[in-house]
């Protein structure tokens, strides 16, 4: 890819780059859509916002597939495209990232600081909360490359490998699972706690759509399909995954909404009232993301086989949310003191029982 790359491509794919957000932003102000507060932030304040990003994934997915298979245009740009691409979102971030710093409210961190943390925790453009709204691209633009990939084994190899098919199917239902609960996204700890600055501008907009793709990449050249017990495998490994992260995110959103709500059957038990030690939060902290690591297993092995490569997807991911549940581990101690230690003696794992 690199020995086609002009200076043409890049201008043309920064075009391509910014219209695509552009559309997604015009959409996301105006498609309609339920509203969610959120939850309160450390000032006591609560932001409003318009979930639409469910139908609006489907609504651009089925605009872009059906113009594919009508012949309108080949996904097969994002795929020959996909360095030129990588430098637009890099772009993109930097300036978007600077301007966000430049509007800022508060400064005092520093340019560096500021910028790469944000100076805002939820700035807000034309009644849009850019924070939540940058998932779109995000998510988004890596459904579309996963799909670019399947077109484009089909156009080396006229055939889709039974991995191909598999990577299809998780990927798009774990993306569609997540609009659908969408304002499960409400109470993440990068919404309710981080300003909005270049760590997390590009990582919406570069890391997730270029990197998370990479097991799709490696899958295009793997046309024999992999055995029907290592598949039904992978199937198992990601419904067991899946189970555990929407689950334990399902239980602590509807204890949040109903304290009494019943978790696994039964009237949930609780730390003073407040810290949830039931279902899945009864066994370990951080289970959830213990199930979205499995999740991302589960179609990285296929791709694995071809080359370990691969495997950076789920080794990133992991060492990003040991980070994050550390974190998080932190602040929690700061702000219930006493009562995390309870908790943490109660659910002594973070996010391996037995193990860590």
């Amino acid at each position: 890819m690199l020995d086609r790359l002009t200076l043409e491509g890049v201008l043309v794919a920064n075009v391509v780059f910014v219209g695509f957000t552009a559309l997604l932003f015009v959409g996301t102000r105006f498609f309609p859509g339920r509203e969610y507060r959120g939850v309160p932030l450390p000032d006591g304040t609560q932001v409003t916002y318009k979930l639409n990003g469910l139908w609006l994934f489907v609504a651009i997915l089925a605009l872009l597939i059906g113009g594919a298979f009508t012949t309108l245009y080949s996904l097969s740009y994002l795929r020959d495209h996909f360095v030129e691409l990588f430098i637009a979102a890099n772009v993109f971030s930097f300036v978007f990232s600077a301007i966000l710093y430049a509007r800022g409210p508060e400064k005092d961190k520093g340019l560096i600081r500021g910028f790469w943390l944000g100076t805002e925790l939820n700035p807000n453009w034309w009644g849009v909360d850019l924070k939540v709204f940058s998932y779109r691209p995000s998510l988004y633009g890596l459904a579309l490359f996963n799909v670019a990939f399947a077109f484009a084994q089909y156009e080396r190899y006229q055939t889709i490998s039974l991995q191909m098919w598999l990577y299809q199917g998780m990927t798009l239902f774990y993306l569609l699972s997540s609009f659908q609960f969408e304002h499960g996204m409400l109470s993440m700890f990068d919404v309710i706690e981080e300003r909005f600055g270049f760590m997390l501008v590009w990582g919406d907009y570069a890391v997730v759509p270029f990197f998370y793709c990479i097991p799709g990449y490696f899958l295009i050249d793997q046309p024999e399909s992999i055995p029907l017990p290592l598949a039904l495998g992978l199937v198992a490994l990601f419904v067991f995954g899946f189970w555990m992260f929407r689950g334990a995110n399902a239980q602590k959103n509807r204890f949040k909404a109903n304290p009494e709500a019943p978790i696994w059957g039964k009237r949930p038990e609780t730390i003073d009232g407040r810290l949830l030690v039931s279902g899945f939060w009864g066994i370990g902290r951080k289970l959830n993301y213990t199930g979205e690591i499995l999740v991302y297993l589960s179609f990285t092995i296929p791709a694995g086989l071809v080359s370990p490569w691969a495997f950076a997807l789920p080794l990133w991911l992991a060492s990003l949310l040991v980070h994050r549940a550390w974190r998080d581990d932190k602040r929690c101690r700061s702000k219930y003191g006493a009562m995390w230690d309870k908790y943490c003696a109660r659910a002594r794992f973070r996010m391996l029982p037995f193990i860590y």
